[in-house]
Parts: structure tokens; C-alpha cells; sequence
């Protein structure tokens, strides 16, 4: 049953494209990707509500969760059991996916939509799922008129080596879909329709934390504010968001995350490359790099490749940091108080007092802003197209080079380098901020007939001093991406 209680926020490009593939009126198929609670079966759900055929039906089947005591043919009777109860039939009982397939299909008339939600849990205990669902499309299906089947997946790697880079449905796929969090104003929207009435630093704090995770963010109780809201979910006992991460990650890795979470406990803290992870966590290079394709897959990690300022050619060289606010701000700030929490130590504590708190808040507010890498582009009033290349960027210390660690830097083909420096907190900001950011400018490696444009995202207020100086080229209050 997907779940209908928060709102339905954006999705408008999601939506248009699934429209597009519906009005070709012949059998079209859709994958549909993303991490838990990011809205799949949402998004499919509130296409068919606005573009369903009168007459026609929206069928929905979902797998049951991967653990141990569940049976291939637990799996294949509960998808009976789902046939039974949204056609008002009796249930019957098969032992093979192609008898499954082929009585479902007698059921299905032109206009139906047809969703399989999380499908690795559905075929990943039979190896003959999948040879039999391209027979059951290529032949059976093909046949009805206007039908739109879509496959959703959580765990993305299955999802990539068993449906996307299968030859089984190489060319049958018609939409490839990675569904990403919701953007900041879509996100401000979201809590604002929940009826949150907290200040924009408020929202910032949520969005920190949460991200733009639809599901996550249905959870805030809009009478209460942010920090409450913060300890009821991820400080309580029985909190939603207290074990939320072991569920996701055993859903993912199927109980075999060891070292994947020793990369997730080394990248807790900031941006690493291939090289010190290896060093870290003492792991193998070839096998490390797999490991790091399935975290990206997966929507763990984001990479980051490093370009060359002179020629704005890629480098081999990448930095890896955690994407998800959420898993960065579990590790950081919930896993490591889970005995104290356990007992209750946090009823009546206030989480901003937490060591490291935040500092770390300020890393999670630059996570944020590079996920919304389009609203910080605006912004500055940079097309897109004018970009040789954006990103977090880092200039390894040399005989010739000194380090140096910027946070977000856009390069042109102007050649204009867009220093830009992100800022956290209601302290309003003083001159020292410039002596800081300059500092990085003066060990930046600057090509000849290049300029260095300092640009400044804040939450908190500047001081006189600091606006007369007239040091940026653009002061942007993060407040107004709220608003966008």
C-alpha cells in the first residue's frame, strides 16, 4: 500500500516525462531508481491519479523485505496475494514465475499501469526471475495497447546489473529514471504545506539534517520546532530516524556491509580521496574502487573529479564525500550516543549543545548547497553551458604548490575562477572571513590570464565593515533559495 498521508511536492519534469512515455499508447516500460523513502512509488502513484485512463487500473506489487526466515516462494505467493486482493478474486497458488506472469496478464486491459516496487526484494531470491520477465514483456505483453509497466528499485546495484545493464532488456527500456531528493525551495515548500511555521534557519536546520527526502521530512511535527522535532526523531528510544540507518543499509548490502561502512565511518568527517581511503581503512585499490561504484550507486557517496584550472581537463585524481545528510548526520551525532539514547540520557538535553554539533552543521550546510549546485549557479547569473567544470576542489600541497581546500569553485571558459565560501550560523560574519578566504586565494595555483572571484553564501547577517569592503562579487543570503 503506498502511502498517501504527506504531501506530493514538485516531481513537475519526473511527471512530464512518464506523460510523454504514457501518450505513446503501446506497451512502454520504465525504470525508476533511488534511495529508500525518496518517493518511487509515490511519484508513480500521483501519475496515475492525474493521467489514468477512465476504465483503466493502477496495479501495484511490492516485494516483501530480504530477511532471512522469506522464501523465493514467499515472494511469488505474495504477489498473488496482492493479485487477489486488488482484482476481488480468489487467491490461487503457483510455484513458478511465468505461471504467475502470464495469469496476471489476463487481467490487464489497455491503459493499465502497472508498477513492480521494489523488485530486487521481489527477484533476488530466484535466479529465474528476471529470464522470465523478458519472455513475459517481449511476447505477452506486447500485445496491449497503452500499458505503462515501471520497475522501482531501492537497492540501485540490483537494479543496475540485473535490469539496466542486462542484455535481457537491452533496448526495451524506455525511461531511465534516478529519482534525487527535492530541491531546497520544493523542500521549504513540502514543510511549509505540513504547516511548519519555524524561521528560515529553522528549515536549514531540517534540511541539514533530512535533506530533501520526502518521507523524512513527512515526519516533522509542524507544531513544534526544529531542534525538538530533531531529538524526538533522531534521539528517542523508539525514534524514527534513531535505527533508520541499519534498516536502510541491511536492505542494501543484505547484512554484508562491513567494509562499506568502515568507508562511510572514514568519510564522516570530509571529503577523501581513493588514495587516503585505501590508507584508511587499509583496503585493497581494485577492490576499493568497486566498492566505492556501489556507494555511488547506491546513493551513499558522491564523487567528485578534479580538473586541471590550465586546461579544464579531468583529472584521474576524485574526492569522495558522503551525499546523504541523513547517513552523515547518523554517523556523526546519533550513532556514537546509541547506548546513551538507549537509556533516555536525551529526553531533556538540547542536541545543539552536542560536542562538535556545530561545526559539524556547518559541513552538512555545504553538503546541502553543492546538492542544489543549479540554485548556487543562478545565483552568480552563470549559464550552465559556460561552465568548463564545478566543484568542490582541492589543490594537493607540492614542492611547488602550497594545499589548498576550497569548498565550492566555478571555472568558465571566460576564464573566471568563482571562489566560492559557504557560512553556517546566525553569527553575522566579519573581516576576518575575507582574511580567510583570501588566504586560499593567495595558495591557489593561478593560471596566467586567469581571475579569482570571491563569492560568499551565508545564513547569518554580515557586519557595515564588511559589506563596505566591497571584497565579494556577490554576498548571497542562503535564505533566498527558500524562496526560489
Amino acid at each position: 500500500m503506498i502511502n498517501k498521508e504527506h504531501p506530493f511536492v514538485g516531481r513537475v519534469s519526473e511527471l512530464q516525462k512518464l506523460k510523454v512515455l504514457y501518450d505513446r499508447k503501446r506497451p512502454t516500460l520504465a525504470v525508476i531508481k533511488g534511495r529508500r523513502r525518496i518517493g518511487k512509488s509515490r511519484l508513480i502513484s500521483e501519475f496515475s491519479n492525474q493521467y489514468l485512463l477512465k476504465g483503466s487500473r493502477f496495479f501495484v506489487f511490492t516485494g516483501l523485505p530480504p530477511i532471512a526466515e522469506i522464501t523465493a516462494q514467499d515472494q511469488r505467493d505474495y504477489f498473488l496475494q496482492q493479485l487477489s486482493e486488488q482484482l476481488n478474486i480468489p487467491l490461487v497458488h503457483m510455484t513458478e514465475w511465468s505461471q504467475i506472469l502470464n495469469y496476471f496478464a489476463k487481467h490487464i486491459s489497455p491503459g493499465d499501469i502497472i508498477l513492480f516496487d521494489e523488485i530486487s526484494w521481489m527477484g533476488s531470491m530466484d535466479h529465474t526471475f528476471v529470464p522470465k520477465l523478458k519472455p513475459w514483456w517481449d511476447v505477452t505483453l506486447e500485445n496491449k495497447n497503452h500499458l505503462l509497466l515501471v520497475f522501482c528499485g531501492s537497492v540501485s546495484t540490483w537494479v543496475e546489473e540485473n535490469i539496466l545493464n542486462s542484455t535481457a532488456f537491452l533496448g526495451r527500456i524506455s525511461l531511465k529514471m534516478t529519482l534525487e531528493p527535492l530541491m531546497i525551495p520544493q523542500s521549504t515548500t513540502f514543510l511549509k504545506t505540513l504547516g511548519f511555521k519555524g524561521s528560515d534557519f529553522e528549515i536549514y536546520k531540517i534540511l541539514c539534517i533530512l535533506g530533501g527526502v520526502p518521507w523524512y521530512l513527512g515526519q516533522i511535527n509542524p507544531d513544534i520546532m526544529a531542534d525538538e522535532n530533531i531529538k524526538n526523531l533522531c534521539f528517542e528510544k523508539d525514534g524514527l530516524l534513531t535505527s533508520e540507518f541499519k534498516s536502510i543499509f541491511h536492505d542494501i548490502f543484505n547484512g554484508k556491509g562491513t567494509t562499506y561502512k568502515k568507508i562511510l565511518d572514514s568519510l564522516k568527517d570530509g571529503m577523501k580521496s581513493l588514495t587516503e581511503l585505501q590508507e584508511d581503512i587499509q583496503q585493497k585499490n581494485q577492490d576499493l574502487s568497486l566498492l566505492m561504484d556501489h556507494l555511488i550507486t547506491s546513493g551513499f557517496v558522491a564523487e567528485h573529479h578534479q580538473w586541471s584550472l590550465k586546461t579544464g581537463k579531468i583529472l584521474k585524481q576524485k574526492l569522495y564525500g558522503i551525499l546523504d545528510p541523513y547517513i552523515r548526520f547518523y554517523l556523526k551525532n546519533i550513532e556514537p550516543y546509541q547506548i546513551e539514547i538507549s537509556k533516555g540520557s536525551f529526553n531533556s538535553i538540547n542536541i545543539s549543545n552536542l560536542p562538535g554539533f556545530t561545526s559539524h552543521m556547518g559541513l552538512q550546510f555545504e553538503n546541502l548547497l553543492i546538492q542544489n549546485r543549479s540554485l548556487l549557479l543562478k545565483s552568480i547569473e552563470i549559464d550552465e553551458l559556460d561552465c568548463v567544470f564545478d566543484g568542490p576542489y582541492r589543490q594537493t600541497k607540492t614542492s611547488q604548490n602550497k594545499g589548498c581546500q576550497i569548498d565550492y569553485l566555478i571555472q568558465t571558459k571566460s576564464k573566471n575562477l568563482f571562489l566560492c565560501e559557504f557560512k553556517s550560523g546566525l553569527k553575522e560574519l566579519g573581516m576576518d572571513v575575507i582574511e580567510e578566504v583570501q588566504e586560499k586565494i593567495n595558495r591557489l595555483s593561478i593560471p596566467v590570464g586567469f581571475a579569482v572571484i570571491p563569492v560568499l553564501f551565508h545564513m547569518g547577517g554580515v557586519s557595515k565593515n564588511f559589506l563596505n569592503s566591497k571584497y565579494f562579487y556577490r554576498i548571497i543570503d542562503a535564505k533566498d533559495f527558500l524562496k526560489s
